[in-house]
């Protein structure tokens, strides 16, 4: 891959730029604080405008319309990291739910859900884990009984993020009870509002309740609602954990949050002396430096992968465990470096950006096993990556 930036690639640096420039009252950094959803809404729909999100996404659903380019995708990245701007939306919707109608939703699906959820005006959360089907998913027990054109829906679901504010879900639903385990699951969207949902915050040890359970009683459901037809829904689902994978992983959200830490240990002193200039603090921030560094290249890969077609690898399933076991320890760093102050919460004088690193690192902490645990991704790895044979099962008692 040849990196080297031609005069047209310099002169779509100079717009990025620009773009940046002219518009960075919109985006000043608010030191940990969120922006106003209406704000967010509004930079959201400017980004779409100007390609900088939804760059490859076809304009007949709500995107840029423009052609992949592995050059542009990492100028983008570069410049709006350097100015410390949102690169707008990364959720379950635009992240996950997007990527996987583009590759199997009916025409209809597309049309109605892309452009909405990519301007973020519809909110969606994926129902997959229940209480007894985490890490073997494919036993879950929520089930789908016909009733006339429609499915009456039953059963529950559990760390579902953003349930409590989301509008719509994408959800694994048993509707073949006599099919085997992976082939009698259906993809269904639905309607949050529907009667018969209730959902039950789970606060987590960050103090807030990221994660919620949720109940569905005969909710009604058209069967129309099914992507990618009925006892498809495993299909679809590793479809979907695939982008999951990849939005957990995202090498230019890691890049971000590395100009944060090294701007830290600019500014926090020990003894009068800043802690990048402490060889040991400088030795972990160039390690960290150098697995980050790897993650950008490694991203290059993938996106070389999209654009030509081919089967991406290893390169997309080392991802998730790579991605989220740095942003952890990035943020186990810059609580070291804030010392005595990295163990406040919640508020107070001392506080540093209102908290965001102490929540970051347990946050972190439980991506490391959300979206698949650290022990999961390492027998996908070893099986499907490398060919090693697959782990033993327990004997039968």
């Amino acid at each position: 891959m040849d990196l080297k930036l031609t005069p047209e690639m310099e002169a779509f640096r100079d717009e990025v730029r620009g773009f940046l420039s002219a518009h960075a009252d919109r985006y000043a950094p608010t030191a940990g604080a969120e922006r106003p959803r209406d704000a967010a809404l509004e930079w959201q729909s400017l980004l779409i405008e100007h390609g900088y999100a939804a760059r490859t996404i076809p304009r007949e659903y709500g995107g840029y319309g423009a052609e992949p380019d592995i050059l542009k995708s990492r100028i983008i990245a570069e410049e709006f990291t350097a100015a410390g701007a949102p690169r707008g939306f990364a959720n379950q919707g635009i992240s996950m739910l997007v990527p996987t109608l583009l590759e199997v939703g009916s025409e209809e699906q597309k049309t109605r859900w892309i452009g909405p959820t990519l301007r973020g005006e519809v909110v969606w959360c994926q129902g997959y884990s229940e209480p007894g089907a985490g890490s073997d998913l494919a036993s879950l027990q929520t089930k789908a009984t016909e009733d006339g054109d429609d499915f009456l829906i039953s059963g529950s679901k559990i760390w579902t993020s953003t349930a409590a504010q989301a509008d719509m879900i994408f959800c694994l639903v048993r509707t073949e009870p006599q099919a085997p385990k992976h082939d009698g699951i259906s993809y269904i969207l639905f309607s949050m509002k529907a009667p018969g949902i209730e959902v039950r915050p789970l606060k987590t040890m960050t103090g807030s309740a990221e994660f919620n359970e949720v109940f569905f009683t005969d909710v009604r459901v058209p069967q129309s609602a099914v992507v990618g037809g009925r006892g498809r829904g495993w299909f679809v689902a590793n479809a979907t954990l695939k982008h999951e994978r990849g939005m957990l992983g995202d090498p230019n959200a890691t890049e971000a949050r590395l100009h944060s830490l090294i701007e830290l240990m600019k500014t926090e002193t020990v003894d009068g002396r800043r802690l990048i200039d402490d060889p040991v603090m400088c030795d972990r921030l160039m390690q960290l430096q150098a697995r980050a560094m790897s993650m950008k290249f490694n991203g290059l890969r993938l996106l070389t992968s999209s654009m030509t077609g081919e089967p991406a690898g290893m390169a997309a399933l080392v991802v998730k465990l790579q991605g989220c076991e740095l942003n952890h320890q990035i943020a186990a760093l810059a609580i070291d470096a804030l010392g005595e102050l990295g163990v406040l919460y919640e508020d107070g004088p001392h506080l540093r950006a209102k908290g965001n690193w102490q929540r970051s690192y347990m946050f972190d902490l439980g991506l490391i096993i959300g979206g698949g645990t650290a022990q999961i991704q390492k027998n996908i790895i070893s099986e499907r990556g490398l060919g090693m044979p697959r782990e033993p099962k327990l004997a039968s008692v």
